[in-house]
């Protein structure tokens, strides 16, 4: 072979060599969507380019502890799994949880649904939406919460529908009811949760 044609050659296949090399590269960085009929995996973690954490859909076992800015801590009575939600900082505000099973004793424990919001920067929900019935609990509302919890609104165990405002220290000020029999009624509290004031109906 006469050596211009292989210098020809030898220059053909770099250059070859060197595109494909930029479409590899190319191609790893663009955006790839891919369709699946079915999933099965016991955690998912959504991410942000940077590598920022904004989901976390889990099993029990492999349920995060709490993560602010990036930082994991300690896993504390956690026994759902369920779906967790982080801000922009990586710091989790907000999740939806659920579980229950039975102890050895038989009987249902950490039975139930939340689904929450957090305060920015701060441990701590500002809404919940929750329903519970275990040996231990057994409530289904909606709650509003500052420093302390604002406003419950829902069922209590005793099956009283129950509406609750509270004032910024969490203290029961104004308490309206409906009880299982039917009996609605309204109650005033002081700052100590005496009622000052007990209104019925008449029926």
């Amino acid at each position: 072979m006469r050596p211009f044609v292989q210098k020809a050659l030898l220059l053909y296949s770099a250059t070859l060599s060197t595109i494909f090399a930029v479409v590899l590269v190319m191609g790893a960085k663009s955006r790839r969507t891919a369709e699946f009929d079915e999933i099965q995996t016991r955690r998912l973690n959504i991410v942000e380019p940077n590598g920022t954490l904004r989901m976390v859909i889990s099993d029990h076992d492999l349920m995060p502890g709490v993560i602010v800015r990036g930082k994991e801590f300690p896993k504390t009575d956690r026994p759902q799994a369920g779906m967790l939600f982080y801000n922009d900082e990586g710091t989790e505000n907000g999740g939806l949880i659920f579980g229950g099973h039975r102890n050895e004793k038989g009987e249902v424990v950490d039975s139930g649904v939340s689904l929450s919001f957090d305060k920015y920067g701060q441990p701590g929900q500002i809404v919940q939406l929750a329903g519970v019935d275990d040996k231990d609990n057994k409530f289904a509302g909606l709650a509003v919460n500052d420093q302390a919890r604002r406003i419950w609104v829902g069922r209590r165990a005793d099956n009283a529908a129950v509406v609750a405002l509270m004032d910024a220290s969490g203290k029961k000020r104004i308490v309206m009811q409906v009880t299982a029999d039917g009996t609605p009624s309204l109650d005033f509290l002081d700052e100590n949760g005496h009622v000052v004031r007990h209104l019925i109906s008449a029926n």
